[in-house]
């Protein structure tokens, strides 16, 4: 008890009044942190392993078309984690997929280390936090300012690579949708040299690459997979769908209609390359016209403070200085 008594005084002058509270915490913490690997590597009872297979058979029989929510992917250091870092229901996997190739992250092991990155980041930054509040805390810190210190660096961890990911796609987004333009006028171009709609959409591919690598990534994957023997119009609305842009929607629209009636393709692309020209002029006036709007808050921050202080200053300055006189 003397030992304890002690170390429980140590802990109260080192750390303040709740020392031995964040001392128990960071020891649970590095206890968790321990038999997490061991409790992952723990070999499963055969029985319930026989169980599982017989389960599994089950619902397959019942299901034959069903598919699986996780595959094999060489990643054996993750298929080790891979019930703590993949969604668990099937429309949660397609929507962090989709949401992935959006961004430009289409690796078979991209939604695992998503959702790595969100786990690894929230302890490590759940342990920052916990690592300044023991370091550089002071002993009067209240506990609602112990607790936002604690969890907000955690919860802004698990969030950063959330964040990234949409800011990616965002910006990959916003260059398929200004180079789309261009892209259809080539494409137009090479369909009326004479080539077919596959080697056009590999030629601007080609072309592009050097402006708009997201959009030629996109048409060079078309291209790859009409050339694996795809059906085309399955290939352009999974571009469409891959892409996330409304242009490239419409597009596909037309396409599919001129495949479908047999109408020119030529005479499609030519109508809706001008559609898309008028469309860029206008979404370039919109953005100036906001701009005087948004110009409007910067003018009255940097110009009237200034201006108000050049006509107002000398008058203020006068009424000082004779209120200082007459009270002498």
């Amino acid at each position: 008890m003397e030992i304890l008594n002690s170390l429980n005084d140590y802990l109260v002058e080192l750390l303040g009044p709740l020392g031995p509270l964040f001392a128990v915490g960071f020891l649970g913490l590095i206890m968790v942190l321990l038999t997490l690997p061991i409790m992952l590597r723990k070999e499963k009872d055969p029985l319930d392993r026989i169980r599982a297979e017989a389960a599994r058979g089950g619902r397959r029989e019942a299901s034959p078309n069903a598919p699986e929510l996780r595959h094999k992917s060489g990643t054996d250091k993750l298929d080790k984690y891979a019930n703590f870092l993949e969604p668990q229901t099937k429309e949660e996997l397609d929507g962090v997929k989709l949401k992935l190739l959006q961004a430009g992250y289409k690796g078979k092991s991209a939604v695992r280390t998503y959702y790595f990155l969100q786990f690894a980041l929230g302890i490590s930054f759940l342990i920052l936090g916990l690592l300044y509040v023991l370091v550089l805390g002071s002993d009067d810190m209240s506990s609602t300012n112990l607790i936002v210190s604690i969890l907000l660096p955690g919860f802004c961890g698990y969030y950063l690579p959330k964040y990234w990911v949409t800011r990616r796609q965002g910006e990959r987004q916003d260059q398929i949708e200004s180079g789309f333009p261009d892209a259809l006028d080539l494409m137009l171009v090479c369909v009326e040299a004479g080539q077919s709609l596959d080697q056009a959409i590999l030629r601007v591919a080609t072309e592009i690459r050097a402006g708009y690598p997201a959009l030629a990534d996109e048409f060079e994957a078309v291209a790859n997979e009409m050339k694996a023997g795809k059906d085309r119009i399955q290939v352009l609305k999974d571009m469409s769908e891959r892409a996330g842009v409304a242009d490239v929607g419409s597009f596909v629209t037309v396409l599919v209609q001129s495949a479908s009636f047999g109408t020119s393709i030529a005479d499609a692309l030519r109508v809706y390359a001008s559609e898309m020209r008028d469309k860029r002029v206008m979404r370039a006036e919109e953005k100036a016209n906001v701009l005087p709007t948004k110009l409007t808050l910067g003018t009255m921050m940097f110009t009237v403070p200034p201006l108000m202080i050049i006509l107002i200053g000398p008058s203020v300055y006068d009424i000082y200085t004779n209120l200082n006189a007459g009270a002498l």
